[in-house]
C-alpha cells in the first residue's frame, strides 16, 4: 500500500532537487519545463544515479571501498520494501518506485554500470561500449517512460538509442577528464588501431590526423544513433515531449561542435545562449536541429 507523501518524504524530495541544482549538466534534468508531478520523481532518480556515480569516480577511495559503497546501495534497493530507509535519497526513491510502479531492476542496472567503471578501464570494441551504455544510460530513459506511461516497446527501443547516444556524447566531451582523473578510455581499441591512434596521443592530447579521423567516426555514428531515436520526441505530446526534443537537439548541437573542432579535438564544447535558443526553436517546431 502506497502512503501519502508526508513531511519527511517531501523533505527527501527537496534534498534530491538540491543535488540536481548543484551539478552542471549540458542536458536539462528535472527542469522547470516539466510539470511538478514529474520534476520530483526525476530528481529522485537523478540523485540516486548521481550519488552512486560519485562513489565510482570521486574522492581518494580504494577500488574495494568504491565497490563496497555501491554494493551497499544495491543492498538498500533489495530491502527497500522491508525497511524504512534513513538516507533521504532512498526515502524519495522508495516513494517514487511505489507510486509509479517502477522496475527495480533498472536501478540495479545503473549500479552495474558504476561498478564496471571501477573495474573496467578499456573497451575492446564498440559492442562492449554499447553494453556499458545499456546499463549506464538506457535505464534512465526507460524509467522516465515508465513514470509518464509511455513505455511501449517502440518507445523503449527509441529511448535506448537516444540515451546511448547521449552517453557516447559525454564520452566524446570528457576524453581528457576520463583519462586523467580515472584512467578510462571509451574509444574502442579496435577502432583506435584502425586509425593508428595510440594511448600516448590521448595522454598528450595530440590532435593528429588519425585522432581527427577516430573522433569523426564516433561523431557520425553517434549522430545516426541519436537521429534513429528522435521520432520519440515528436511522438510524446506536451511538456515532456518538448523537454525530450530539447535534449535530443542539445545532443545534436554538441555533436556539431565536436565535428567542427579540428584544431583541438580534446576541447570540451559548451552550449551558449544562442545554442540554447536554436535548440529550443527547433524543438518547438518538432524538427532536429541543423
Amino acid at each position: 500500500m502506497v502512503t501519502q507523501a508526508g513531511p519527511q518524504t517531501q523533505k527527501a524530495y527537496q534534498h534530491c532537487l538540491e543535488i540536481v541544482r548543484s551539478h552542471y549538466e549540458n542536458f536539462p534534468v528535472a527542469s522547470l519545463l516539466l510539470p511538478r508531478s514529474l520534476r520530483q520523481p526525476i530528481a529522485a532518480i537523478y540523485a540516486f544515479a548521481r550519488t552512486a556515480d560519485d562513489f565510482a569516480d570521486e574522492g581518494q577511495l580504494s577500488e574495494a571501498q568504491r565497490l563496497e559503497k555501491l554494493n551497499h546501495y544495491s543492498r538498500q534497493l533489495e530491502t527497500l520494501d522491508q525497511e524504512q530507509p534513513a538516507d533521504p535519497v532512498f526515502i524519495a526513491l522508495r516513494d517514487v518506485i511505489h507510486r509509479r510502479h517502477l522496475p527495480m531492476q533498472l536501478f540495479q542496472d545503473l549500479l552495474t554500470a558504476f561498478k564496471q567503471d571501477v573495474t573496467k578501464k578499456r573497451y575492446d570494441n564498440f559492442d562492449e561500449v554499447l553494453q556499458y551504455c545499456r546499463y549506464s544510460a538506457n535505464p534512465v530513459g526507460r524509467l522516465l517512460l515508465h513514470i509518464t506511461g509511455h513505455n511501449t516497446a517502440l518507445n523503449l527501443q527509441q529511448s535506448d538509442a537516444i540515451c546511448s547516444a547521449l552517453q557516447l556524447i559525454n564520452f566524446l566531451q570528457d576524453v581528457v577528464q576520463d583519462y586523467e582523473e580515472n584512467n578510462r578510455i571509451y574509444f574502442p581499441r579496435d577502432e583506435m588501431r584502425q586509425w593508428g591512434v595510440t594511448e600516448s596521443m590521448i595522454q598528450h592530447q595530440q590532435t593528429t590526423g588519425a585522432m581527427r579521423a577516430l573522433v569523426q567516426q564516433q561523431v557520425q555514428r553517434t549522430k545516426a544513433m541519436l537521429l534513429s531515436g528522435a521520432p520519440l520526441g515528436s511522438a510524446i505530446a506536451g511538456r515532456f515531449g518538448l523537454q525530450l526534443r530539447i535534449m535530443i537537439n542539445g545532443g545534436l548541437r554538441i555533436l556539431k561542435l565536436l565535428e567542427n573542432q579540428q584544431e583541438n579535438v580534446f576541447s570540451r564544447p559548451r552550449l551558449k545562449t544562442m545554442d540554447w535558443l536554436a535548440i529550443t526553436y527547433y524543438a518547438v517546431l518538432k524538427k532536429p536541429i541543423t
